[in-house]
């Protein structure tokens, strides 16, 4: 594969299953937020945290995070100010992409539970690659206290990386099929599910809009050979080599797919703007290292119109920066990045206000 990511980046880019595991360098100040982001609060401060989503009524936040000398990630809810936050998913397993039901009855997430219940091992990176595992999650629910856990989504590979419709209620998810990477809807139950995609390539991290008319998510597609042939060989080694990526939207069962970023770089965690008119997302398209060839490790936080045009920045510094979710309202964003001054090396839970 033709990949253009720093040797220094050490992240989980093609999933939503952890946050930075990264050869840190010594950082400068954080600068100033720009363009509708002000009033910064950090809302946690132990452990690394990532993977923050607002609740359908923006009073909850549920995120993943990997404290109190566990292994793996575990699933968490808090409230919006950051307090009572508690553990809400199984003990044993990974466990990663959590998210509320349109009700707030339910939560769902993806984990290992009952598969693996140990902590899966990481590969190792090879050379300038990092390799991501696909490992063998299941999609679960549960009530918001953790208790009636249900697996509504099983098979053979990999199954994460679940939204919820906030309007609808239905789920979308990615799910590996005939050794391939697609989305997929389906009820919170997990009936009726129905392919989304059919590209072969990594297809993932998929949010409906606001009025559920449209999907946007991240994919990099194969365009030679070669590429298609490395895609195979990893499939069937239950792993991914980072590639670059871009977002895309599309309508909701699947038609009119365009890209809106073609840049080279790594394009993810994208969601919607309130509105319905805009996709924010994480890129690291403005850390080009000549030197090296490739783009760094150096990720920021945009927003783009569904169109393609009206790309701003909304962050500038030189922390990690992702995950970006608008509140219900679209009065605040919650985000994860590595801006925490005591200890530079963890990615916490952040929110701002928002000013269009």
């Amino acid at each position: 594969m033709n990949l253009r990511l720093s040797g220094l980046l050490v992240l989980v880019l093609v999933a939503c299953s952890t946050v930075p595991e990264t050869a840190v360098e010594e950082m400068t100040p954080v600068v100033e937020l720009v363009f509708g982001l002000s009033n910064v609060q950090q809302l946690t401060f132990e452990g690394d945290n990532g993977e923050a989503y607002w609740g359908p009524l923006g009073e909850q936040i549920i995120f993943q995070s990997k404290r109190h000398g566990n292994g793996c990630d575990k699933i968490y809810i808090m409230n919006a100010d950051g307090s009572e936050q508690h553990m809400v998913s199984p003990e044993l397993g990974a466990n990663t992409c959590s998210y509320f039901s349109l009700e707030k009855d339910r939560i769902i997430f993806a984990s290992t539970f009952g598969v693996v219940d140990s902590c899966p091992p990481r590969p190792k990176p090879q050379g300038n690659k990092y390799i991501w595992p696909l490992f063998p999650y299941d999609i679960y629910s549960s009530n918001p206290d953790g208790t009636d856990l249900i697996r509504i989504r099983e098979n053979q590979g990999y199954d994460a990386e679940p939204t919820v419709s906030y309007l609808t209620g239905k789920v979308i998810f990615t799910s590996e099929i005939d050794k391939d990477l697609e989305l997929f809807t389906m009820n919170i139950d997990g009936s009726d599910v129905t392919r989304i995609t059919n590209h072969l390539g990594y297809d993932g991290g998929p949010y409906f809009s606001p009025d559920a008319q449209k999907i946007v998510w991240r994919a990099w597609y194969p365009d030679n050979a070669e590429d298609s042939l490395r895609w195979r060989e990893n499939m069937a080694l239950n792993q991914v080599e980072a590639v670059p990526l871009s977002v895309y939207v599309m309508d909701a069962d699947g038609a009119n797919k365009h890209q809106l970023t073609n840049n080279g770089a790594t394009n993810w965690a994208p969601s919607w703007h309130p509105d319905g008119e805009h996709v924010v997302f994480s890129s690291n398209m403005d850390d080009w290292n000549a030197e090296a060839g490739a783009y760094g490790h150096n990720f920021e936080i945009y927003i783009i119109k569904i169109d393609g045009t009206g790309l701003k920045r909304l962050t500038t510094n030189t922390f990690f920066d992702s995950f970006p979710m608008f509140n219900p309202n679209g009065s605040q964003m919650a985000f994860a990045s590595n801006r925490d001054a005591e200890n530079p090396r963890a990615t916490h839970i952040f929110k701002a206000d928002w000013t269009d």
